[in-house]
């Protein structure tokens, strides 16, 4: 399929599950859906307590997360109910929760598409980053992920759970579960039950889940938007302080706005400003002209630069 001169010529769409981009155009070329399936544990490794976890690129994440607990393996359930697919979740570093891919990420296998090579990535290669990773810089579009492998934790490893981030530790008191040592079960049963309150079922209302990233700010930044906006939210990271894009834009009067009538509504979820919904009709260019408005608007107000977690096309 690669080698075939349609494919070749381009343009050239590798589709995983679609959550994560905003199409405001038909697209001019082939599109190739990546369905590669497969789940399985490679090797055990008794002194460290890990296991290697190999899934096909296809597989959907919150299927992965789920066999991963079902084979009592840890380190991805604050991941949880993160919609798209196992292959995509390297190109931007998906993370939630005080969690990213690249803490359990061991390596990729990738078809290059000029050659059809399969390569071999491992974590230092892929470059990860905040939302990023070399697979949207330098090598973005020369590659087909087809699987990924990741080092799990087994239960014998003992190791404690991440539940320090937003309102997990309150939601495993509401839900009756041990917020002390909650298991890997426990701790993605809240993300979950967190995800679904707060952000929209793209099933149910079109979205792509956050439309922007949180920027990351400069210690000196912060401490001068912190004086004259008291309760801005910040969270120390190297460099500098990230602070919610979600607040920035709800603070610029942008949360439950609608915009449109009839099918072509849409707008700003009304519980998390971070993401952008299609009530109906809307086109993608109505989306994109809103989120270009919001940035400007956040731009004015703050002086920070929001940019788009989404792909947009």
């Amino acid at each position: 399929l690669l080698a075939s001169p349609l494919v070749q010529a381009g343009p050239r769409l590798v589709l995983g599950g679609g959550s994560n981009l905003l199409l405001t155009q038909d697209f001019p070329g082939v599109v190739l859906k990546n369905e590669i399936k497969g789940l399985e544990i490679m090797e055990e490794d008794p002194a460290t307590h890990t296991a290697l976890l190999r899934a096909g690129a296809g597989e959907s994440w919150h299927g992965l997360v789920e066999y991963a607990l079902d084979q009592e393996l840890s380190g991805i359930e604050n991941l949880s109910l993160i919609p798209g697919t196992v292959g995509a979740a390297p190109l931007q570093n998906i993370g939630a929760y005080g969690v990213e891919l690249q803490d359990t990420f061991e390596q990729l296998e990738a078809l290059a598409v000029a050659t059809g090579e399969l390569r071999v990535f491992g974590k230092e290669e892929c470059g990860f980053g905040y939302r990023e990773s070399v697979f949207k810089g330098p090598l973005k579009n020369q590659y087909i992920v087809t699987a990924v492998v990741l080092r799990l934790h087994r239960a014998a490893a003992q190791r404690p759970a991440n539940v320090s981030y937003g309102a997990i530790r309150d939601t495993l008191t509401d839900l009756g579960l041990d917020q002390e040592a909650p298991s890997p079960r426990a701790v993605s049963t809240a993300v979950t039950h967190i995800r679904r309150s707060k952000l929209p079922d793209p099933a149910a209302i079109g979205n792509a889940g956050s439309f922007f990233k949180n920027p990351e700010l400069s210690q000196s930044k912060f401490d001068a938007l912190k004086a004259t906006h008291p309760t801005l939210p910040g969270y120390p990271v190297p460099g500098g302080v990230k602070v919610p894009a979600g607040w920035l834009i709800e603070q610029a009067g942008y949360k439950g706005l609608r915009r449109g009538t009839g099918a072509g509504t849409h707008g700003v979820h009304a519980q998390q400003a971070l993401v952008l919904v299609n009530h109906g009709g809307a086109t993608g260019q109505e989306l994109r002209e809103l989120a270009e408005e919001i940035i400007r608007a956040v731009r004015e107000q703050f002086g920070v630069e929001l940019h788009p977690e989404v792909n947009i096309l």
